[in-house]
């Protein structure tokens, strides 16, 4: 198709990086990058802790589940969903500013992975790998604290950033056509069956065939218990009240 589409289908989770540092110049433009992406109504609901202390960043692996790669690789940011910047610069105009809302928490998590997105295109584009940190949210109270995250702030993920020392495989997606829907929702039962054997084969052939599963198999994790049960009790006391 073109290069950008090349380079968004190329996507891999990189977890084993260089010694190399990234340069700092370079480092900002994909912080300028990650601006240009929409926000809503221009708030900009979005702040980034480039955690920079080595035992910071021990402290964060072992808070998200002992994920090592945090600590090793050329750079760690946190991205963060703000409500306190535009709602403070909007009660300093004068406005009887309301917090808490749903819709603001909803505003600033999807500005902040839209923000994180292009930073993550960008690296790619200048041959960094990158690593999605979603284990931040296992302890979100005690990453809060350790970054000095003010109310009304709450860590939505981290990233790893680096030049890669591995080169895996692209990981299979749904089939098109499961999600692709015209006009109405509607269920596509064979295709995700399709998938299945896609992953089967994938994680076969991935693990010498030491790892049997799929798709779905996978999922079960994920929705047989209470995932990040705390997170409701966290995001009310950080101001997300979702009123």
């Amino acid at each position: 198709m073109n290069e950008v589409i090349d380079l968004l289908k190329s996507h891999r989770s990189i977890r084993k990086f260089t010694d190399q540092a990234i340069p700092r110049d370079l480092l900002l433009e994909l912080i300028r990058a990650g601006q240009s992406a929409a926000t809503s109504s221009h708030v900009q609901a979005y702040s980034i802790i480039h955690v920079k202390n080595p035992e910071n960043r021990e402290k964060i692996a072992e808070l998200a589940s002992g994920q090592t790669y945090i600590a090793t690789c050329s750079d760690f940011l946190v991205f963060c969903a703000d409500m306190k910047r535009p709602t403070d610069s909007a009660e300093r105009t004068g406005a009887e500013v309301v917090r808490g809302m749903t819709e603001q928490f909803l505003v600033a998590s999807v500005d902040t992975a839209l923000m994180a997105q292009n930073v993550v295109v960008a690296a790619e584009s200048a041959g960094l790998g990158i690593c999605y940190i979603g284990g931040i949210r296992n302890n979100p109270a005690e990453i809060s604290e350790l970054l000095k995250l003010p109310d009304h702030v709450f860590p939505v993920f981290g990233l790893c950033l680096g030049y890669p020392d591995q080169d895996p495989e692209v990981k299979p997606r749904l089939p098109v056509e499961s999600i692709l829907m015209e006009d109405y929702y509607r269920e596509d039962e064979d295709s995700v069956n399709r998938f299945d054997d896609t992953m089967h084969t994938y994680y076969s052939e991935r693990t010498g065939g030491n790892k049997d599963t799929n798709w779905s198999e996978q999922l079960s994790p994920l929705f047989n218990a209470k995932l990040r049960a705390h997170m409701r009790d966290f995001l009310k006391k950080r101001g997300f009240e979702l009123k």
